[in-house]
């Protein structure tokens, strides 16, 4: 054996009895294979995260439009104040569907659609003609409204509240009709005390324009509700 290592030029090291034991012991009795455990970190692990999913999850209705030109305008940023450029003057746009777009829109909490969808539901109720417009849009505004005020980014019931005044102060009492459908959303978030006084005011400003009828209305959800 000697003659053969020396001619191989290969020298191998007799196994010391460790190693010998150690041999011997996993080839009689091999464990079983024990799977590990995830760790925290694996979550941050590329290759368990898809970097484009957000980017695969399909547009918003309203995103989507605007991407494909439906909304005729957009916004400009000034140096203190944004503003929306019209591509055509606001009076000849269609109310239909425009502002129930913009009424979807209000839901949006990405920019520009939060600015864009908020300032266009409020510049088309104040060109001429927006009450004749919008009457006959309700029974589709209604819904849009309702989700953005059931919404629980403060910022987006933020933007539902200041429509629905928009909206009664164009509509005026034909709004009573379907009143009832938003005021639940109202009664909840009045005890947030950030709201507290904003909400108050907006039931005020609905009363002051849907007339005595609407006090009936407000008080059938909200009780404890003073009448101006």
């Amino acid at each position: 054996s000697n003659i053969v290592r020396m001619s191989s030029g290969i020298q191998t090291k007799p196994k010391t009895a460790v190693e010998k034991s150690k041999t011997s012991a996993s080839a009689s009795s091999p464990e079983p294979a024990v799977k590990p455990q995830s760790k925290p970190s694996d979550k941050l692990n590329p290759k368990t995260i898809d970097p484009f999913g957000a980017y695969s999850q399909p547009p918003s209705a309203f995103a989507a439009t605007y991407a494909k030109g439906g909304i005729p305008c957009r916004l400009v940023h000034g140096s203190v104040k944004h503003r929306l450029q019209w591509e055509c003057l606001p009076e000849t746009v269609p109310f239909d569907p425009l502002l129930v777009t913009f009424g979807e829109g209000l839901r949006e909490t990405k920019h520009p659609y939060t600015f864009v969808s908020k300032e266009g539901f409020k510049e088309l109720l104040t060109v001429e003609g927006a009450t004749e417009k919008t009457i006959p849009l309700l029974p589709r505004l209604i819904p849009a409204l309702k989700a953005a005020l059931a919404d629980s980014d403060d910022e987006v019931f933020g933007r539902g509240l200041d429509a629905l005044v928009q909206l009664s102060a164009v509509v005026g009492p034909a709004l009573n009709d379907h009143l009832k459908h938003l005021l639940t959303n109202l009664s909840r978030r009045l005890m947030d005390k950030k709201f507290r006084d904003k909400i108050t005011v907006a039931l005020q400003k609905l009363e002051q324009y849907g007339g005595k009828a609407t006090v009936a209305i407000i008080k059938s959800k909200i009780p404890t509700y003073c009448s101006i």
